[in-house]
């Protein structure tokens, strides 16, 4: 009987290269955005400098991913995923009242081709920013560029497809991806037969784990290693409500799944294990222009996690390593001591509501045990 391999995979949470990062790349796109108070995408990147100094303008594509580069290249996972949280799109035309709308121009898609990303999830409140055009330009540009997609499609059977990959010779990975109201989708952008959209979940329920879940056992090998990745919840606080724990683990009993990839919150929320599956509750933003925004520093947004996981080849957890990083001027640094210990406290603290504990390795990062 041959031994199936084991499988590494990078996750983190929000990535969002629009608006004010999208203003720093090497091709920003006009700046014109449609808020209430602000009519210019440069106004996130002074806010950023007024906090942190002087940000390079025409950065190479690898900029933002600063010291997190050297540590994806000594994991070696075997895919990374993120989730994308901007159109990729020249398009003019805001989605109606929407208030917030994150672009990034098409030309500077080699800021994720340069961390070498494999899967963009984008079943979530931000990829329809700009309409139906650009959904479609994001779809086509990502493609070009070789970035799979999954979570949205220009028809419902796309969007709520899986994306199949090989992530070992010996292991087939089935990535779902699906967006809840709760994290701000609205009911329009569900996609339908004939309209372009997102895998939206209209609650997070037992009723609706159920369904999920037997579409995932309508797609799937009796040895697929699955994927959930799930954009749902609000930005802020650390309670992670019942029904998504419910909905997590319902998942895992009744559809074999082996991860759990939460992401909404803009901070990282706690980590549990069920039946030796893991559950990311919350992975918190991991790029975005928010520095400079006041208002939530309790809970420490500039500080965020790289998720290394290591899987067997039935999908159980082997290891989980917690890489602390600090968003400064658009670009990743290594977190602090003084910043890693207490990201392991707040970890530590929430990780314990669901049976898991938190501990330091010999390399300065976070280790989960369960």
């Amino acid at each position: 009987m041959t031994t199936r391999a084991r499988t590494r995979l990078f996750f983190c949470g929000d990535v969002m290269t629009g608006r004010g990062v999208d203003q720093i790349l090497s091709h920003p796109s006009q700046p014109r955005i449609y808020e209430p108070g602000l009519d210019s995408a440069t106004a996130y990147v002074a806010l950023a400098e007024a906090v942190n100094g002087p940000i390079p303008r025409r950065t190479p594509a690898s900029y933002i991913w600063g010291d997190a580069l050297a540590v994806l290249a000594d994991f070696r996972p075997n895919l990374r995923v993120i989730n994308l949280e901007t159109a990729v799109t020249r398009c003019d035309d805001p989605w109606p009242g929407k208030g917030i709308n994150y672009r990034m121009n098409p030309d500077n898609v080699d800021c994720l081709t340069a961390a070498g990303i494999d899967v963009a999830v984008l079943a979530n409140n931000h990829v329809l920013d700009w309409g139906h055009v650009g959904l479609q330009d994001t779809l086509d540009t990502l493609g070009a560029a070789g970035v799979s997609v999954v979570g949205a499609g220009t028809r419902s059977d796309e969007a709520i497809a899986p994306l199949t990959l090989r992530a070992t010779p010996q292991s087939r990975l089935k990535i779902f991806a699906f967006a809840a109201g709760s994290s701000g989708v609205p009911p329009e952008w569900d996609a339908r037969a004939d309209q372009p959209g997102v895998a939206r979940l209209s609650e997070v329920s037992a009723r609706s784990a159920r369904d999920v879940a037997m579409r995932i056992r309508d797609h799937t090998a009796v040895d697929d290693v699955i994927v959930v990745s799930i954009h749902w919840g609000g930005n802020w606080g650390y309670a992670v409500p019942a029904d998504h724990q419910a909905f997590a683990k319902t998942l895992i009993d009744e559809a074999n799944v082996s991860i759990v990839h939460g992401h909404s919150s803009h901070h990282p929320l706690g980590i549990g294990v069920h039946s030796g599956r893991l559950i990311l509750y919350g992975c918190g933003d991991l790029l975005n222009d928010y520095e400079g925004i006041s208002g939530y520093e309790c809970y420490r947004p500039d500080l965020t996690l790289l998720y290394l996981v290591t899987i067997d080849g039935e999908g159980g957890l082997v290891d989980l390593e917690l890489v602390p990083m600090r968003v400064c001027r658009f670009r990743l640094q290594a977190a602090s001591r003084e910043e890693t210990q207490w990201l392991r406290e707040m970890l530590e603290r929430e990780c314990a509501k669901h049976g898991a504990r938190v501990v330091p390795t010999k390399s300065g990062h976070l280790k989960l045990l369960w």
